[in-house]
């Protein structure tokens, strides 16, 4: 009896570490105010400092139309999805050397948010079906 206990108990908490980590999109756009400088998304996006990240699950770095990248991002490999976008965005420097990108994200909650809230933009700027 006391084992089937600890296995609930044990179940509830993983349950509730996993709905802490839950992404949010309005934490996500919220977070993404903080990347607007550089960055556009959305139907009407364009290019700024950095390239429009509409269509970025999927896309390889470095190939948006009219981008502007350092030679380490054109040259990095990287196809985005979401564990490469966590590990650039927690620190741009150790992930493409000679990126100019300059701010960086270190908590993961904010890092998962902003990422759903990119990934639901299609390339065309249109939010996806969730």
């Amino acid at each position: 009896m006391m084992v089937r206990h600890l296995m609930i108990g044990a179940a509830v908490l993983v349950a509730s570490a996993g709905s802490a980590l839950a992404q949010d999109l309005t934490a996500g756009e919220a977070s993404f105010r903080k990347c607007q400088p550089c960055h556009d998304v959305g139907e009407a996006a364009k290019n700024k400092l950095g390239p429009e990240l509409n269509g970025l699950d999927g896309r390889k770095a470095g190939t948006v139309e009219n981008g502007t990248y350092s030679q380490g991002m054109r040259n990095s490999g990287i196809t985005w999805n979401e564990q490469a976008f966590r590990e650039f965005v927690n620190n741009p420097a150790a992930k493409v050397p000679g990126t100019t990108m300059l701010l960086s994200v270190r908590d993961e909650k904010e890092i998962g948010d902003l990422w759903a809230y990119l990934k639901q933009f299609g390339a065309e700027g249109r939010k996806r079906s969730q």
